[in-house]
């Protein structure tokens, strides 16, 4: 999340927080529950190789403190750890066993079943005991010695347990790439394909701001600066450009700026905490620009992202909250690249601070990428997605090269350029979303899946995931024409009883594909495709705006995302 959690609420918006969280009062009564699926292991870690077992209500009560926190590898930079060596043995022990399913088929269901549990249970620990007690929370507050008693229990998983849709606010003629909270929290804004911007009142789910963004193709990010009164918003686009967009000036004229052009799409801005002047964006051209608006000629060039002599294009930026001298990329290849603005030397290690990436995919040449990263709330960790992968945490204090700390399963990332976060004041969950329209979060020590939203996209894929600053709130986007927002407000926690179902059909899908066995038309890419052609006769022709979800590439377009290989002498340009 970006900007100051506890932004300065004035007492009308506290009230109205408040207020929102009277849905919640029949819970108050109760202290919080543990999910009754999911896939676990014993609280003392299994060590004895006994198989996971289900959580059962029965047993639900009874699990152990998480043992400290602490992380199943090693973070540095040692090599491989024997967890990682016994998942490949088991790896290579699966491609060779067949199992007769004619002969067998229950021992053979038994078996494969078996096998996603050892599997979802693997480098994962018992959930830690709740931090926050509601019962406790509530009588603090009467007492008046707890003041953000709001803030607190956005880290609650009794809230989290309990999410559920609120409403969609529609208003787009186009695939909704991103959705952001200002730092107050009181409107959102929310970037599409059919090139506007629209700022959101979203309590009251009316629109305040609708305008032209300027862009020529699909409008990937929209961002409140922060610390400027919600003056200032800045975009990037699949055409490239960088704009900025004074909001004070839009109801009487479309005032709308360029700053800086890519040579690529340019998929993510990276905002400095406090700064209502400086952010960073990158491109698939590998081009990170600083943008300084006090300047005359705002953009300048701070590094050309390169793997040996290879660019490699970027998908993804985040400035380091706790040092916003240092920021991460992650884009067309498989490692996580952090920089320090001070110290960019590109003749050494190309400008490179460190570099991270799970160790079994060092030397992959799958065409393995890095969809989206984030720093955690006080900048010790870094959270990145892999496309068709998992996504994995990294100590940001760790030597060059160090390995994962921390993997999450069960979704699925290939059709789209997914983002991931981090939910909770102090980045106690990691939430994503899926192929086939889920959303999905993770209590981040634990590893363990704690909520399956499973309306998140109609048309099937989440891509956007964005928590609000100081509520239990959370707003989403995607294939859809539409931004979602989402609250805890079910009156029960979620029981996940369709968990398991969905885990074992995306992994069974990703196995199939690495094992090359993939159709020549996927279900998910085929739908994905005919999701938009079906939407471009129905649009008006204004010069050629085609509606394009991010991740596809134009068939025209002069920069493949793939056409990295260039000379020094460009790169220099």
């Amino acid at each position: 999340m970006s900007g100051d959690r506890s932004g300065a609420v004035g007492l009308e918006e506290l009230s109205e927080a408040e207020a929102k969280m009277e849905t919640l009062s029949d819970l108050h009564s109760t202290s919080e529950p543990q999910m009754n699926l999911r896939l676990t292991r014993d609280g003392d870690g299994a060590k004895d190789g006994s198989v996971p077992i289900l959580a059962s209500p029965e047993n639900q009560g009874t699990i152990a403190e998480n043992i400290g926190g602490k992380d199943t590898l090693d973070h540095g930079d040692g090599g491989l750890r024997r967890e990682v060596e016994k998942g490949e043995e088991e790896a290579a022990e699966d491609q060779h066993q067949v199992p007769c399913r004619e002969s067998n088929p229950d021992q053979y269901l038994s078996d494969e079943a078996r096998a996603l549990e050892d599997w979802m249970s693997s480098e994962t620990s018992a959930l830690p005991r709740p931090r926050w007690n509601i019962l406790t929370a509530l009588r603090d507050r009467q007492l008046g010695s707890s003041a953000r008693f709001v803030y607190e229990a956005c880290g609650a998983g009794v809230f989290v347990q309990r999410f559920r849709l609120q409403y969609a606010l529609e208003g787009h003629r186009g695939c909704v790439n991103s959705v952001h909270f200002n730092q107050r929290g009181t409107w959102l804004a929310s970037s599409s394909d059919d090139l506007t911007v629209i700022v959101w009142d979203w309590a009251r789910q009316q629109p305040v701001l609708n305008f032209e963004s300027g862009h020529r193709n699909n409008v990937f990010q929209a961002k409140f600066l922060p610390n400027c009164g919600d003056s200032t918003l800045a975009t990037c686009a699949r055409d490239g450009q960088v704009r900025v967009a004074h909001v004070p000036a839009l109801p009487h004229s479309s005032f709308s700026k360029q700053v800086a052009q890519h040579r690529g799409a340019s998929h993510k801005l990276a905002l400095e905490p406090d700064s209502p002047f400086k952010f960073l964006t990158s491109g698939e051209d590998a081009v990170v620009f600083a943008i300084d608006l006090r300047q005359d000629q705002p953009a300048s060039k701070v590094v050309v992202t390169k793997e040996n002599w290879r660019k490699v294009g970027l998908y993804t930026i985040f400035v380091n909250p706790a040092n916003t001298y240092q920021f991460a990329v992650g884009g067309m290849d498989q490692f996580v690249r952090i920089y320090d603005q001070r110290k960019i030397d590109e003749n050494d290690n190309n400008g490179v601070l460190k570099k991270f990436c799970p160790h079994h995919l060092v030397n992959c040449d799958v065409g393995v990428h890095i969809t989206c990263l984030v720093y955690s709330h006080d900048g010790t960790e870094v959270l990145a997605s892999y496309t068709d992968e998992d996504i994995y945490l990294f100590h940001s204090s760790s030597c060059d090269g160090a390995q994962y700390a921390k993997r999450y399963k069960g979704h699925r990332n290939r059709v789209t350029v997914k983002g991931v976060n981090f939910y909770g004041p102090g980045s106690e969950f990691v939430v994503s979303g899926s192929d086939g329209g889920h959303i999905f979060l993770w209590e981040k020590s634990s590893c363990q899946i704690i909520q399956l939203l499973e309306r998140g996209d109609r048309a099937g894929t989440v891509n956007c995931l964005e928590p609000h600053p100081y509520l239990p709130v959370m707003a989403t986007s995607g294939l859809d024409h539409d931004a979602k927002i989402w609250a805890p407000t079910a009156k029960d926690a979620t029981q996940l009883l369709g968990l398991k179902d969905v885990v074992k059909k995306n992994k069974q899908q990703r196995d199939r594909d690495r094992l090359g066995h993939a159709e020549v038309f996927d279900p998910s890419l085929l739908s994905f495709l005919m999701h938009h052609l079906a939407h471009i006769g129905s649009q008006p022709d204004d010069g050629g705006w085609i509606p394009r979800s991010v991740g596809l590439v134009e068939a025209d377009s002069h920069e493949s995302p793939h056409s990295t290989d260039v000379s020094e002498n460009e790169a220099e340009d």
